[in-house]
C-alpha cells in the first residue's frame, strides 16, 4: 500500500518519518476558506478537502492522509497569523491562559473518507511584552496556528499541556494511528 500525506507542514513530515512510517508527500489544492465557527467540525472539514485535493495517480490502491491544525482561545479560531501584528495579538491572547489545539485528520483508502479530530490543552504563563518579542524574534510564530511551536521558543512559557504533544506539534499520532485502524483496517507501520 502507498501512503502520501497531503501536506506542505514540515513538522507533520518528521513526526511520520519518526515513526517509521513510508509516505510520499504530495501537494493538495483545496480551499481552506470557511465560515465554519466550531473548532473540531473546522479541522475535519479542512483536513478532508486537502485529502480530496491531493494530487495523486488515480487508480492507485493508496491511502492519502491529511491534517489540519488550528488553535481555540477566549472562543476565536486561531489559524495562522497574517503579520508579525497579528502573531503579537494573538501570543497576547494565550499570555496566562489555557487555550485548546484542535486537529482534524481525515484518510482516504479505497472508496471510503474517514474524518476525526482531537483537542490538546496548552497552558500558558502570563508573558511579558519582552517575553513576546523573545518568541517574535526568529520569525517562528509566523507559519504556525496560534503564532506559537511547543517545540520551539514558546515551550520556555507552557506550563502545562492535557493531552497528546504531538496534537499541539500539528498531527495527532494516537488519533491518526487509532483512527486507521480501527476505520479502515490499517497498520500504517
Amino acid at each position: 500500500m502507498k501512503i502520501y500525506l497531503a501536506s506542505a507542514s514540515p513538522r507533520r513530515r518528521e513526526i511520520l518519518s519518526a515513526l517509521g512510517v513510508r509516505f510520499e508527500v504530495v501537494r493538495s489544492d483545496a480551499d481552506e476558506s470557511s465560515d465554519e465557527k466550531d473548532p473540531g467540525r473546522l479541522t475535519e472539514l479542512l483536513a478532508k478537502r486537502k485529502a480530496e485535493g491531493a494530487l495523486i495517480e488515480n487508480g492507485e490502491d493508496a491511502l492519502v492522509i491529511a491534517c489540519d491544525t488550528v488553535v481555540f482561545a477566549e472562543g476565536e479560531i486561531l489559524g495562522k497569523p497574517q503579520n508579525a501584528k497579528d502573531a503579537e495579538r494573538m501570543l497576547r491572547l494565550l499570555s496566562g491562559k489555557t487555550h485548546s489545539v484542535v486537529s482534524g485528520i481525515c484518510l482516504k483508502y479505497g472508496g471510503r473518507t474517514v474524518t476525526a479530530h482531537e483537542a490538546t490543552y496548552v497552558k500558558f504563563c502570563e508573558m511579558s511584552d519582552s517575553d513576546i518579542a523573545l518568541c517574535m524574534r526568529d520569525g517562528e510564530p509566523m507559519d504556525k496556528a496560534g503564532a506559537y511551536a511547543i517545540q520551539g521558543t514558546a515551550s520556555l512559557f507552557i506550563e502545562g499541556i492535557e493531552g497528546d504533544y504531538f496534537n499541539v506539534v500539528g498531527l495527532p499520532t494516537h488519533l491518526l494511528f487509532k483512527t486507521a485502524k480501527n476505520e479502515l483496517s490499517l497498520d500504517l507501520l
